[in-house]
């Protein structure tokens, strides 16, 4: 869901030397595309100053910050900056090389004449599997599940052509925030008593009564029991009617406008630096100055949580799609000028266990927030809650680094290649 925190595109197989004679096997090392890597360690880091609030938070409390803990500045400023450059812009960038991934996994395995859509099934069989044990077990912002149905549904459309790719995909993600739209026009021009309904039955949605919020805060200081008992509904709701009416035409929406970029060669670092350097300056110019326009709209209806949901956030949605698109070139520049320095090994090396590093963040986050741990669930400002972002990419970035000066990928990732090609995958370099 767009109102749901979002996770990494795990990553996929690129192209690789073999034959069709040889068994299935995963892309090796040395046989992956960087800019792709880098890329998805940029946007693994950068999802987590997002996830931080809905680890640490009450629903509430990220949906609309004015309702719960103070929001004033230090606070506000970490709100601005995470919302500004980072909100809704990572989920895009997974997203759009999730769709790209797939693409890719099936052209790699049809050159070789081997079975791709098998393949591809078992893969996205696993990640849901994967996904659901990590929904209902440990925090219900998972969005490996939506990713897996979706990739169940969108392999169909890999072979279109790039415009026409680009078209549909742009269809699908503006679907919701029309209707949002709408509805929120319908709410502006409605009588005040229809509009205090309104506003009175999405406060209620989101458990934003102080009963609620108190409810919430128990159950996640509770114990490992009374936290999976207390977000099974949300999830089953987020996983069907969510998916169904929301999150299928985001998040599709995205993969499908990813598969028209790896198409057009964007992903993989096929065009010029002077592309690259355009797109990032138009696209930034356009995202940023939506994003801004949709500060400033929160404050002038001063908050007005129909308002901000409704049409507020439509402003960021869009905005986003271009600033992703900013962030996107800038990584391929990266690429361009300093393939092999510090800042580039480091993301690639982050990139290529996505994965495992996805569901250690969630480990360690929930560790330090729900009852089974350290139990700071609601306790801990915006200011703070970003400090413990940094933190963990204190941790996770030489991790990752030092665990791939060992193996060839992630722990995580090679349980995933084990489980989809039937055969244990050589984990040590």
């Amino acid at each position: 869901m767009s109102t749901t925190p979002s996770s990494p595109t795990p990553s996929t197989d690129s192209t690789e030397p073999n034959t069709s004679s040889e068994h299935p096997r995963p892309t090796a090392p040395s046989d992956r595309i960087l800019s792709l890597d880098v890329l998805r360690g940029f946007a693994l880091l950068g999802i987590l100053v997002i996830n931080i609030w809905a680890f640490g938070l009450p629903l509430i409390g990220w949906i609309n910050p004015t309702l719960y803990g103070d929001f004033s500045g230090i606070n506000y400023a970490a709100w601005f900056v995470s919302h500004v450059f980072f909100e809704q812009k990572f989920v895009t960038l997974f997203s759009m090389l999730f769709g790209a991934g797939i693409v890719l996994f099936m052209e790699s395995k049809e050159r070789k004449d081997q079975p791709a859509r098998r393949l591809h099934f078992k893969r996205s069989f696993w990640l849901l599997a994967i996904g659901l044990l990590h929904a209902y077990l440990l925090w219900y912002g998972d969005i490996l599940v939506a990713y897996a149905m979706c990739g169940f549904i969108l392999v169909f459309v890999r072979r279109w052509s790039a415009k026409r790719l680009l078209i549909i995909g742009l269809i699908m993600f503006l679907l919701p925030v029309l209707f949002y739209v709408a509805a929120g026009v319908g709410y502006v021009v409605s009588d005040p008593g229809m509009q205090a309904e309104i506003e009175a039955s999405i406060l209620a949605g989101f458990g934003a009564d102080q009963g609620a919020v108190d409810e919430e805060i128990a159950a996640y200081q509770g114990s490992w029991l009374e936290q999976i008992e207390y977000r099974a509904p949300t999830l089953f709701a987020m996983q069907t009617v969510g998916f169904l009416f929301e999150s299928f035409w985001t998040l599709g929406g995205l993969m499908v406008i990813g598969m028209a970029l790896y198409k057009w060669g964007l992903l993989t670092n096929d065009r010029s630096p002077q592309f690259y350097l355009k797109l990032l300056v138009t696209a930034g110019l356009i995202g940023f100055t939506l994003i801004l326009v949709g500060v400033w709209y929160r404050e002038a209806v001063a908050w007005d949580t129909a308002q901000v949901l409704l049409i507020g956030r439509s402003f960021n949605y869009i905005g986003s799609l271009f600033v992703s698109l900013a962030y996107l070139s800038g990584i391929m520049l990266l690429c361009r000028s300093a393939a092999d320095g510090l800042i580039a090994t480091a993301l690639s090396a982050v990139g290529r266990t996505a994965f495992s590093n996805y569901l250690l963040q969630t480990l360690i986050a929930t560790t330090i927030f729900y009852g089974h741990g350290l139990g700071l669930f609601a306790t801990l400002t915006r200011a703070e809650l970003l400090a413990i972002v940094v933190l963990l990419w204190s941790i996770q970035i030489p991790l990752s680094i030092a665990w791939l000066n060992r193996f060839q990928y992630g722990p995580v990732e090679w349980v995933w290649r084990t489980l989809t090609y039937g055969t244990r995958q050589r984990l040590q370099r």
